[in-house]
């Protein structure tokens, strides 16, 4: 083995997954760029459409209907995903390393959320609540149309919070973890969870599989994400312990198991009150707060959600990172 192959092995997992965030901070989702999520959605949908035909409306036939699509979903996007690298691997390294980082940097959302979630605020610092309402009903799924100011503003910090995981820590978790395959795996369940896991007459039976799989492949990357945000508030200029506390405190203030792990963290680095009633289809939802009434949330809190975001991602990604290298390291380059 030369020197190169013992200093590669263990970076080479981490390396495209790397590069890939850094295009990411850099370029955002370029909508011209044909992205691997709009053809897995494709594919949900086609595969919903075929499977309603196929099983019989009721409970029994919308749940065999589901499982059979969310399975299938998973299999061509993985295999697809598997068989892409690979394929590119063999025609050259460099090539492989190249598709790999494209991938990665596809998989990740980062500068996508602090976009879209700075529209709010550009529009709330404009003082135009329609503007604002408009650009947050675009990444919540809660009704915008009677939020007033206090109400756009914590739902766009909100949503920071909660896709911190969901779009950039735990991609980068089963990125570094399984590669790409499972990183487009976990995009997949993701996307299932986003198309057809709703709790409502079309989804409840249809979409039970998926989100319950969404549910458990978010169980661990959230509450990482959770004590990377803990870890970090303070240099955000937020508080780490209030974080904590907060966090120990409201983790489980969700229908989720999940959702409330990051809210809470930031809530609590932020000094503010999050979650409560909220209404979905016309349909007012009961739901408990998460933190402490300190004070009103105001649109400067989506600015340091965002910059909470970004220093949990980066502390995820060196982590998670530096811990591949060790065992890839420790078990002579095999992992």
């Amino acid at each position: 083995m030369s020197r190169f192959d013992v200093f590669w092995n263990p970076v080479a997992p981490v390396a495209p997954v790397a590069f890939g965030f850094l295009l990411d901070l850099l370029f955002g989702d370029p909508h011209w760029l044909p992205h691997p999520v709009r053809w897995i959605g494709r594919l949900i949908s086609l595969l919903e459409a075929g499977m309603r035909r196929l099983f019989p409306q009721g409970k029994k036939g919308e749940q065999a209907g589901g499982i059979l699509t969310t399975l299938l979903t998973l299999a061509v996007s993985t295999g697809i995903a598997y068989a892409v690298v690979a394929l590119a691997r063999w025609v050259h390294p460099a090539i492989g390393l190249a598709v790999e980082t494209l991938i990665c940097y596809q998989m990740l959302a980062a500068r996508a959320l602090q976009k879209e979630s700075m529209r709010v605020f550009d529009a709330l610092n404009a003082g135009n609540l329609t503007d604002a309402r408009y650009a947050v009903s675009w990444i919540v799924g809660r009704d915008t149309g009677t939020l007033d100011f206090d109400g756009v503003a914590k739902a766009a910090v909100e949503t920071v919070a909660e896709n911190a995981s969901d779009g950039v820590v735990a991609p980068l978790f089963y990125l570094l973890l399984g590669g790409v395959p499972l990183g487009v795996c976990y995009k997949a369940v993701n996307t299932l969870d986003s198309m057809i896991g709703y709790k409502n007459d079309r989804y409840l039976w249809f979409g039970q599989s998926a989100a319950h799989l969404d549910d458990l492949f978010n169980l661990v990357p959230s509450r990482l994400c959770a004590l990377m945000m803990i870890a970090t508030a303070r240099l955000c200029g937020l508080d780490g312990k209030s974080a904590y506390c907060t966090w120990r405190r409201d983790r489980r203030n969700h229908a989720s198991p999940n959702s409330a792990q990051t809210e809470a963290a930031c809530a609590g680095a932020l000094g503010v009150q999050l979650a409560g009633d909220a209404w979905y289809g016309g349909r007012l939802v009961r739901k408990p707060m998460i933190g402490d009434s300190l004070r009103p949330v105001e649109p400067e809190d989506i600015q340091r959600a965002n910059r909470l975001m970004y220093a949990a991602s980066a502390a995820a990604l060196f982590l998670f990172g530096a811990s591949r290298m060790l065992f890839s390291l420790f078990l002579g380059g095999m992992v």
